[in-house]
């Protein structure tokens, strides 16, 4: 049987002008626990679906001409929105992989959490900094977009082992060598 996964939903909920602090959650890994929800009725063989959210707040403040933004970027994993069938799994193996593969998607989610908040560190921004944020924010966003389509087709949602590989490899990289989130300031 063909394991077809969905990419992870990566939603950005703005809330402007709440007070917030620079934030960055420490990296996990997913178990078969994260995954609450309920399969949707007519999934089409669909395994599990791994659903985050990046929450995006910032407080401006001008400075010296310039306005200074102190940002809050968070990612959660929507645990009663993500899910495993179980009943297409089959044995422990089959749930090592899909589980493997899933975590492919929530290390996109945050690999472009941690971007996003060194970009945003490191940015300059004018009185039209509302406009200027959004509009760094949606370029990070559409990046990490294209990895996960590119993650599901390479891997085709898990199927082809060698690519499944490949990616881990190169998530294990990223994550090993990512710059701190104050890096360049």
């Amino acid at each position: 049987m063909e394991f077809k996964l969905l990419r992870i939903s990566c939603v950005l909920v703005l809330f402007m002008l709440a007070a917030t602090s620079l934030f960055a959650q420490p990296f996990r890994q997913l178990t078969p626990a994260d995954f609450r929800g309920y399969p949707k009725v007519n999934n089409r063989g669909v395994v599990a679906y791994t659903n985050c959210t990046i929450d995006f707040h910032f407080q401006a403040s001008h400075e010296h001409g310039q306005y200074r933004l102190n940002f809050t970027v968070r990612l959660n994993m929507n645990n009663d929105k993500s899910w495993i069938n179980q009943s297409l799994i089959g044995d422990r193996a089959n749930l090592a992989e899909i589980l493997k593969h899933e975590q492919g998607h929530y290390n996109i989610a945050y690999l472009e959490q941690q971007e996003v908040l060194r970009t945003m560190s490191r940015s300059r921004f004018t009185a039209n900094y509302q406009q200027e944020a959004m509009a760094i924010f949606n370029q990070i966003d559409a990046k990490y977009k294209q990895l996960n389509l590119n993650y599901d087709a390479d891997t085709e949602h898990s199927t082809n082992k060698q690519q499944q590989k490949s990616w881990d490899t190169y998530f294990a990289k990223r994550l090993e060598f990512a710059p701190p989130v104050n890096a360049g300031l």
